[in-house]
């Protein structure tokens, strides 16, 4: 056993049995400290009063119920949350609560950084410092709820949905996103449905065959462009791993989920780059045969991207495209953007390991010489 400590906020049920095998204690015990954990809020074992004081004292000596610390909270004009966290490398992620009428949608950040580099997103322009824990990951929905149960008693703002759309790209942190994807849809964690816990990917192709026969959450594609030699532009991945790659990967995996659940495509709408006419035929004959929802998403602005939002009439006109081409489509509302907590907007404060805050800092300012 490792002589590090141990973050018993991240393990998994099975990690839980495997442990208390180890320890000489019988696996059934693993739904009670669990519960305590994830249903109570617990942080200290010596407060789980149906565990023997024996393995209290045990779990104490190999670990501990890390919960990241809360540096600041902001709440936007239309209700959005936006959380900075303090992660382990002292670096700090956000994380996103998005209200609305029939549901609540929890925004998680898998890394501190992000090693891609799309040109249109901000938390790529931060660079990359290091991975997210299992613990780290979880304990973002964690946090959201003890504060939204705190703030609303009644429920009302209750977390129904989580996607992987924060800081990171999930599938560049395999094994702690699927630990921590994996409670968040156990009942004795969160509970919540597969069909709503969503992992997002920029397309690292071989991580999407990976998943099969390990999760069934839902899985959202950023794409972008309905062409390699755009894409490639706009999401550098694409050169290493081409749309007809990704979309291959994409059916393997769809085809264990059943037959009512299909991928989400998201395309994120630029002014004059990937919202011309052209671009949404090529979409629609791109996505032939190809059983998915569409997530429209107009550009949420930030400085130095160097793309413009959209008019509302080129949004309208490339849904109503798709529509015709007998898509599922619907059009993201732009929310917390006063906070600047809007998708593609979120940044945190990264120690960037990649020196790209600098390069980015330096275009910013030619710029606007």
């Amino acid at each position: 056993m490792s002589s590090a400590r141990l973050n018993f906020l991240g393990f998994t049920r099975s990690q839980w049995e495997a442990l208390l095998i180890e320890l000489g204690e019988k696996p059934y015990r693993a739904p009670q400290i669990m519960k305590w954990i994830h249903h109570r809020y617990v942080d200290d074992f010596a407060e789980m009063s149906d565990i023997s004081k024996k393995l209290r004292l045990q779990l104490a000596e190999l670990g501990d119920i890390r919960e990241s610390e809360i540096i600041t909270e902001r709440v936007s004009q239309d209700g959005t949350r936006k959380w900075l966290i303090r992660a382990e490398s002292g670096s700090a992620i956000e994380t996103v609560f998005i209200p609305e009428d029939t549901r609540g949608t929890l925004c998680v950040s898998s890394q501190v950084g992000c090693a891609l580099d799309c040109s249109f997103c901000s938390t790529g322009k931060q660079g990359f410092n290091s991975d997210l824990t299992a613990a780290e990951i979880v304990g973002q929905l964690r946090i959201a709820r003890k504060v939204l149960e705190k703030a609303y008693p009644d429920r009302s703002r209750a977390i129904t949905n989580v996607v992987l759309m924060g800081m990171g790209e999930p599938l560049l942190n395999f094994d702690n996103v699927i630990a921590a994807v994996e409670l968040m849809m156990d009942d004795l964690a969160y509970g919540i449905s597969k069909r709503k816990v969503t992992i997002s990917t920029s397309g690292v192709v071989p991580a999407i065959y990976k998943l099969v026969g390990v999760t069934d959450a839902s899985l959202a594609i950023s794409l972008h462009a309905p062409n390699d030699e755009l894409r490639s532009q706009l999401v550098p991945i694409n050169r290493k791993y081409p749309i007809e790659e990704l979309l291959a990967a994409c059916r393997t995996y769809a085809a264990t989920l059943g037959e009512k659940r299909t991928i989400t495509i998201e395309y994120t709408l630029m002014d004059g780059i990937n919202e011309q006419p052209e671009h949404a035929e090529q979409l629609v004959a791109l996505l032939q045969d190809f059983p998915c929802k569409i997530n429209l998403i107009p550009f949420n602005p930030f400085p130095g991207s160097g793309y413009k939002r959209p008019s509302q009439i080129a949004v309208r006109a490339f849904q109503e495209r798709l529509l015709r081409g007998g898509y599922s489509v619907t059009v993201r509302t732009t929310r917390g953007q006063d906070i600047n907590a809007a998708c593609g907007q979120l940044v945190g404060e990264v120690e960037d390991k990649t020196r790209r805050q600098e390069t980015y800092r330096r275009i910013a300012a030619e710029a606007v010489v």
